[in-house]
């Protein structure tokens, strides 16, 4: 009780001349130095939060508890579907290995099914702590090369490499400034289509950047030539936030170009006929502008010849299939294959041997798996329990499929499903036992609450069975809301030793602004409409503390990235409504975001601060503009803010400027006896990639400051 009396905050510089002005309004701005990642003055700010922050944490009651328990049941063995590759007799099979606490996963190859696996890749031996991660790997059609992206602590820029399949000697190929990229090989295996940015003031070398990614072009590289020589496929220079993605069809015939602007599921669709081109790829190609607007969305699922089968949401905000013929474009003359669904979201739609399409819907936030034949015929449901596909493997020319089932209580079920048998019945290839914890003891159940506006929105919850539902019970109510991400059933560790030996509830609410409905569902929950995917989770923790799930003092938020501005805004909002808050790589600056690398692609789902309109929507929330004092005898909730110092997506500035201005302006008030807390990572990024130590010292020291600042008793 003691240590959370008062806490000494850092004595940190406000320079209070530093004033913005938008619109006519004028907006302080006296941590702007802290934008500065490499300043001295930042260096000494992340030094002395740290100072505070780890102490706290390390002398934290269950820390060293929830570590090792952490440790323990992470040790189980993790698995990718497996995926063949090659042509003939030349064929492998590939897949991804952790046997329990490696750092990085391993990839292995094997002739078949039944034959002994070997190491094909191994990103474990690149680094000793394991923060050089394998980000993006693509085998040639023959598969004779592979080329491998790899990433620095935890960084968004990647270093695509090249080695041969049989021997896997390093070729002496590197690419180096590329970010957020495709990468497709022409089916000659000659070379491969990849993404670069420009030369810039920014860094690219994996220290901390915030430089903004404009001018993002598509290159060809030609395996055995230098960087330098590589051709230059297609550029928008009066169109500087544009990407791109290249996808060669099936056959090899086509590259089809997938440009994107921001974050909205929209896309322009160009293409290029290789066997067009008589002298090869050699310079811009002359693509073909098949959807030049960014109307809906394109995604590239098979074609036969000229006739090209995609998923869109074209007039479908729960998406359908429909067949473009190349030859007769025009959109009168597009047909449908599989109309859009009543009530579920189609999620993906592949093409597998030759003939069929497998169809994954989202049903009510749960995974559902069809098989049709390409004329758009349903043939038959394939088998799943309640939850998520995690994995799904199987291409046009593969005669079998594999797919990976996971939910909050079982870590990865392997389907296989041989699709030449006549049942065509999958069959359990790989299943994942944890030892050391009886998932039987424990239930998921979903629950459709009513929100401000009385739309009905599903959350769901894990507890022990047979709990009392009394109020009595610490409860974790994880949320995201944005970008049209659908947050499903996952298997995570951490969350099932809070429930079994914290005795806590977890609950996961699936709010406006993902894509748990579709597109209406999104868009209920963004731009001007923010606010509503705060009340959705606002009235998820009442709902909670309504039903005796949990009260007021013993709930925990938390969320990260979009998540992290989810918390903040709440906490801002309703700080009575929670004991503590946990923040992970939170947008906090709203009004600065679009100004520092990938930010200006969010302003898709958040407005610019440079529009007026924008504007006012944005100062409404923000949370780094929002945080005040609360009325005498109430305090904020606890507050844990992690950040990286190398997350160059959501730059670390945002979680630093806020938990300035938060230990300044509420950690002075006298009834403010919660700790306001920052843990800053060294050597980390958004997420991506992070190696398996760093996971569980990071989810040791979450729960370790939720356990401590809510006092809850370790069960063993």
């Amino acid at each position: 009780t003691k240590r959370l009396t008062m806490f000494n905050y850092p004595e940190v510089h406000r320079n209070e001349t530093k004033v913005d002005e938008y619109h006519g309004t004028k907006i302080p701005d006296p941590y702007a130095w802290l934008e500065d990642p490499d300043s001295e003055e930042t260096k000494a700010f992340v030094e002395a939060q740290n100072k505070v922050t780890m102490p706290f944490l390390e002398e934290a009651v269950v820390q060293a508890k929830f570590k090792e328990r952490m440790t323990e049941l992470y040790d189980y063995p993790k698995y990718s579907c497996p995926y063949k590759r090659g042509k003939s007799k030349y064929t492998y099979y590939f897949y991804n290995y952790n046997t329990g606490l490696q750092n990085q996963h391993v990839l292995y190859m094997q002739d078949s099914l039944d034959s002994t696996a070997q190491v094909f890749f191994d990103p474990n031996k690149l680094s000793d702590d394991g923060t050089i991660a394998l980000k993006m790997a693509r085998l040639s059609e023959d598969c004779e090369y592979f080329a491998y992206g790899l990433s620095e602590k935890g960084s968004d820029w990647v270093t695509i490499k090249f080695m041969t399949v049989d021997d896997q000697k390093d070729l002496p190929d590197i690419l180096h400034k590329v970010k957020f990229s495709c990468l497709a090989w022409t089916h000659d295996g000659k070379g491969i289509f990849y993404n670069r940015y420009p030369e810039q003031d920014g860094k690219i070398d994996g220290s901390t950047e915030t430089t903004s990614n404009l001018h993002q072009k598509l290159y060809y590289h030609v395996i055995g030539t230098d960087q330098s020589k590589d051709i230059l496929v297609a550029e928008f220079p009066d169109n500087p936030k544009w990407n791109s993605a290249a996808v060669v069809s099936d056959d090899g015939q086509y590259v089809l170009l997938h440009i994107t602007e921001g974050c909205k599921p929209v896309n322009r669709l160009w293409y290029c006929d290789l066997h067009q081109l008589p002298n090869g790829i050699i310079g811009l190609l002359p693509w073909v502008k098949l959807i030049d607007n960014f109307d809906a969305k394109y995604s590239y699922i098979t074609n036969e010849g000229a006739v090209f089968t995609f998923k869109t949401n074209l007039d479908a905000p729960r998406y359908r299939v429909i067949n473009i013929d190349f030859k007769n474009p025009d959109p009168s003359q597009w047909r449908p294959l599989i109309p859009q669904h009543d009530k579920d979201v189609l999620d993906f739609a592949t093409c597998v041997n030759q003939k069929f399409l497998v169809v994954d819907y989202l049903h009510d936030v749960k995974d559902v798996l069809q098989l049709y034949d390409l004329s758009g015929q349903f043939l038959k449901d394939l088998p799943l329990d309640v939850g998520t596909i995690m994995g799904f493997s199987g291409r046009k020319k593969d005669t079998e499929i594999f797919y990976q089932f996971s939910s909050f209580l079982t870590p990865g079920i392997i389907y296989h499903c041989d699709l030449t048998s006549e049942n065509l019945e999958p069959k359990v290839f790989r299943q994942i036992e944890v030892k050391g914890f009886n998932t039987s003891d424990y239930q998921t159940s979903q629950v459709f609450y009513s929100s401000k506006d009385g739309t009905k929105v599903p959350m769901f919850i894990v507890h022990k069975k047979g709990v009392k539902l009394d109020g009595s019970h610490p409860a974790l109510l994880h949320g995201y809301g944005g970008f049209n991400n659908s947050l499903q059933p996952y298997y995570g560790v951490p969350y099932l030793i809070f429930v079994r030996h914290l005795g806590g509830i977890l609950a996961i609410a699936n709010i406006r602004g993902g894509g748990e409905y579709g597109e209406t569902w999104y868009k209920a929950g963004i731009l001007d409409k923010k606010q509503t995917g705060f009340s959705d989770f606002q009235c998820a923790a009442e709902y909670l503390i309504n039903n005796g799930y949990t009260s007021a003092r013993k709930l925990t938020i938390h969320g990260a990235s979009n998540g992290g501005l989810l918390v903040g805004a709440c906490v801002n909002q309703c700080p009575e409504l929670f004991g503590c808050a946990i923040a992970e790589v939170g947008v906090m600056d709203m009004l600065k975001f679009h100004k520092f690398t990938i930010g200006h692609a969010w302003t898709t789902d958040y407005g610019c601060s440079d529009n007026s309109e924008q504007f006012e929507w944005l100062i409404k929330y923000s949370p780094l503009h929002n945080i005040q004092v609360p009325p005498e005898g109430t305090q904020y909730p606890a507050m844990l803010l992690l950040t990286a110092d190398h997350d160059d997506r959501v730059v670390p500035l945002h979680s630093l400027k806020y938990i300035a201005t938060l230990q300044h302006l509420v950690g002075k008030s006298q009834s403010q006896k919660n700790p306001l807390l920052i843990r800053i990572d060294t050597k980390s990024g958004h997420g991506a990639g992070k190696p398996t130590a760093k996971i569980i010292d990071e989810e040791s020291d979450i729960f370790a400051f939720i356990a401590e600042t809510l006092k809850l008793q370790w069960l063993d």
